[in-house]
């Protein structure tokens, strides 16, 4: 199935190069909340304050797209898509959160990494979208790059099968696996609604994703925390820039899975990892070790290889 898409071929490659720019500077401004509000409501943050907007940037498309002004075709499978893809993004939060509360949480990460190779395999079962030799390649370097980057600092657990073998590593591939489903859900929701433009693709996907996810995560944390959804209003400031961030990354990508298949997508997504490695090392003000220098290698070869199919 196709999307009805007028877009130059090349477009996904600087929408995704955005959204990654994007989710960057919403995870830099979300770890200082993560530390303040915990990290459900956190990640709450992320959703409540990224739905107005959405809003916004639908409206705005109305007044500059004519075709942002038919409403879509919302069909009980795109809604299905989109509210599972919703869920699965929840769960593989989740997944993670568990993992952080265990030890070797090194190697559950470097599992979660493993999300790209899990994107090919359930993107070719529910959407039989089968990547090149060319762009599995790619997947393939990028993803052990971002596991060389990854791998713990006591080298003697890169050989212990205790450590890739213990319950908190499997969490960390539990949530890469749920977070490759979520985008597949999302994908296959952008393929169902088949929008006239990829943007009002993404608008209304981002914008009913966010909204689930909202009420959804919101009930939970109002629920389960001693002081409910109080302390997101005091940290509005911060929450501001998260919420903003965080609905431009997330309509960047739901726009880039309109366009591309999200084998690609999520693959040169991947280059959010030297983003964030070189805002971690303050711009390279310190000396990478070889492990770092030969990761980050490979994680651009693998970049370069997708953009190159």
């Amino acid at each position: 199935m196709s999307l009805p898409l007028n877009e130059p071929g090349w477009l996904w490659v600087p929408v995704v190069l955005f959204a990654a720019a994007a989710q960057t500077v919403r995870n830099t401004a979300q770890r200082s909340l993560t530390t303040e509000l915990g990290t459900l409501p956190a990640t709450l943050v992320r959703f409540l304050y990224g739905l107005p907007f959405a809003l916004v940037y639908l409206a705005l498309l109305c007044l500059w797209l004519p075709a942002a002004r038919v409403l879509p075709d919302f069909s009980l499978v795109y809604v299905g898509w989109i509210a599972l893809g919703a869920l699965f993004q929840i769960a593989a939060t989740a997944a993670l959160l568990v993992a952080m509360q265990e030890r070797n949480f090194a190697v559950a990460v470097t599992l979660a990494k493993t999300e790209v190779l899990q994107v090919a395999l359930f993107a070719a079962l529910f959407l039989h979208e089968l990547p090149t030799p060319l762009a599995l390649l790619a997947m393939v370097l990028a993803t052990l790059g971002v596991v060389v980057l990854s791998l713990p600092a006591d080298r003697t657990q890169w050989l212990s099968a205790s450590a890739w073998l213990s319950r908190p590593a499997l969490y960390g591939l539990a949530g890469g696996a749920c977070f490759a489903i979520a985008t597949v859900c999302f994908r296959g929701g952008a393929l169902a609604l088949g929008a006239a433009s990829p943007w009002v693709s993404g608008a209304w996907g981002v914008l009913l994703a966010q909204s689930l996810q909202s009420i959804g995560l919101g009930a939970w944390v109002a629920r389960r925390t001693p002081q409910g959804l109080a302390p997101l209003w005091r940290a509005w400031r911060v929450s501001l820039l998260t919420g903003a961030m965080g609905a431009a990354a997330s309509l960047a990508w739901f726009t880039a899975y309109a366009l591309q298949s999200v084998g690609p997508v999520r693959t040169l997504g991947m280059i959010e990892v030297v983003f964030s490695y070189f805002v971690s090392r303050r711009i390279l003000s310190e000396n990478l070790l070889w492990q770092e220098k030969a990761g980050m290698l490979m994680v651009v070869a693998g970049l370069l290889l997708v953009c190159l199919q």
